[in-house]
């Protein structure tokens, strides 16, 4: 055990995020989402919410400076009638722990499959709130 880690923050998790470097990107991935045949990397969080976690990763992780929108949605697709209170949740936790208040964008549903297909590692969460997939894009840590 360490001091000042989430219990949230398994070692396995921790270590990706230590290997991540600028621009590098993780995806935090609903209940729902195909994450095993999306992953390069998987990390399995299987019982915790995925706004939980989000801040606990943003205790340790510093979002990139250097894009606009360091934080991607997967968009609602068109017809579906889903409301997504979770994206609020997302969007405070940004704005607490990186005091960004316009992080996010929403990209379409296959477009944001591709990119996870790209990012560095995907964490299949618990989370049951739909479309609660997100990606995180890492910054630089200059300290």
């Amino acid at each position: 055990m360490l001091i000042g880690i989430s219990k949230l923050i398994s070692p396995e998790l921790l270590k990706v995020l230590s290997e991540m470097g600028h621009s590098d990107e993780i995806v935090l991935a609903d209940g729902n989402f195909p994450a095993a045949s999306h992953a390069q990397r998987l990390i399995r969080a299987d019982g915790h919410g995925a706004a939980e976690l989000l801040d606990a990763i943003l205790r340790l992780f510093p979002l990139d400076q250097y894009v606009s929108k360091p934080a991607v949605l997967m968009q609602v697709t068109p017809g579906d009638q889903v409301q997504t209170p979770i994206w609020d949740e997302y969007r405070a936790v940004i704005k607490e722990r990186a005091g960004l208040e316009e992080a996010v964008e929403e990209i379409e549903r296959f477009a944001f499959y591709e990119r996870a297909k790209r990012a560095y590692a995907v964490i299949a969460t618990g989370e049951s709130a739909l479309y609660a997939n997100l990606i995180l894009k890492k910054g630089v840590i200059a300290e």
